[in-house]
C-alpha cells in the first residue's frame, strides 16, 4: 500500500535521516534543523504525520496509534527506497521514533520530549497547555496576526513550547496556530495520550534528549525514561524548552550528529576485535 504520508526532501549525499514533528504541529517545527542537517551532508526528509499539516488522516481506524503510524512511516521509507533511516522525533514524534527503534525499523533513533514517561499527576499540566493553544487557535486569523505581532504576545502563546517564544516570527507563529486550528490528527492523539505509556526496549543506538525548561512534558519525566531506557544515552538540554529546535537549532544537530556517529564507531570496534591478530 502506497504511503499518503506528506515530506520535504533535502538530497544529502549522506545517511538518511527523517524528522517527525510532535501533536498538532507540522514539518516546519523543525525550523532551521532541516537545513543544518543538509549541509552536514545529511540526506533530510522532515514529515508530517498522519492528520497533520498536508498528510490526509489516515483510513484505518487504528491509524492514530503508534504501531500504526510507525508502519504508515515503513511504508513512506520503503517507497523512497530508504533501508533504515536515522529518526529524530519530537513530542509525540519522539514516541513514534522510539516504536521504530524497538522495531528496529530505524538505524538510530534521536528523540527529543519524547511522549509516554510522564506520570499521572502530570496529565493536568498537559491537558491544560494543549487545550490553551488549541483553543486559542480558533480566534480569526485576522486577530491571530495582529496579535502575533507583539513580542510580549507570542511570550504567552507559546511559552510551554520554547524558551524564547518572542523570537518566533509572526509568520511561523500564525502559521503553526492555524496548522493546529487546521490539525484533525489532534483530538484523537489528545485522547489517546492519557494511557500513552512506553514501556518497550530499543534496538538501536538511541539518545532520549530533554530541555532543561521544559514547561509541557517536564523535566522529571526525564528521570523515568533513564529507568525505562537504561541502554540509551540520555543528555539534557541547556536553556530549552519543549521544542529546542527552535530554541537552540544547532545544539539538537550536534544531538543528533553523536547519535549517528555512535553506529559508525561502534562498527569501527566490532571490525577492530574480529580482526585476527598478526
Amino acid at each position: 500500500m502506497k504511503s499518503t504520508i506528506e515530506y520535504t526532501h533535502l538530497a544529502g549525499a549522506g545517511e538518511p535521516v527523517a524528522l517527525i514533528h510532535g501533536i498538532g504541529h507540522r514539518r516546519q517545527a523543525w525550523g532551521a534543523v532541516p537545513q543544518l542537517l543538509n549541509d552536514r551532508g545529511y540526506d533530510v526528509y522532515v514529515v508530517d504525520l498522519p492528520g497533520h499539516g498536508t498528510s490526509p488522516t489516515p483510513t484505518r481506524p487504528d491509524g492514530y496509534t503508534m504501531c500504526s503510524t510507525a508502519e504508515q512511516l515503513e511504508r513512506l521509507f520503503a517507497s523512497l527506497g530508504i533501508d533504515r533511516p536515522h529518526v529524530v522525533g519530537n513530542s509525540l514524534g519522539g514516541a513514534v521514533a522510539l516504536e521504530l527503534a524497538h522495531t528496529g525499523a530505524a538505524r538510530t533513533a534521536t528523540v527529543i520530549s519524547p511522549a509516554g514517561f510522564f506520570p499521572v499527576h502530570h496529565l493536568p499540566n498537559i491537558a491544560v497547555n494543549l487545550l490553551f493553544m488549541k483553543v486559542g487557535s480558533h480566534l480569526p486569523e485576522a486577530v491571530h496576526r495582529r496579535l502575533a505581532a507583539h513580542a510580549w504576545f507570542r511570550r504567552i502563546a507559546f511559552r510551554s513550547l520554547y524558551t524564547h517564544p518572542e523570537t518566533v516570527t509572526v509568520e511561523a507563529a500564525v502559521g503553526d496556530t492555524l496548522n493546529l486550528r487546521r490539525s484533525k490528527g489532534f483530538w484523537p492523539h489528545f485522547f489517546r495520550a492519557t494511557f500513552m505509556r512506553f514501556t518497550k526496549d530499543v534496538q538501536v543506538p538511541t539518545t532520549v534528549a530533554w530541555g532543561d525548561t521544559d514547561r509541557l512534558l517536564l523535566p522529571s519525566e526525564a528521570h523515568t525514561a533513564r529507568t525505562r531506557l537504561p541502554g540509551a544515552t540520555h543528555v539534557t538540554l541547556p536553556d530549552s524548552g519543549h521544542c529546542p529546535q527552535h530554541d537552540h537549532p544547532e545544539l539538537v544537530v550536534d544531538v543528533i550528529a553523536a547519535t549517528i556517529n555512535r553506529v559508525s564507531s561502534e562498527a569501527r570496534e566490532s571490525a577492530a576485535t574480529q580482526r585476527p591478530a598478526g
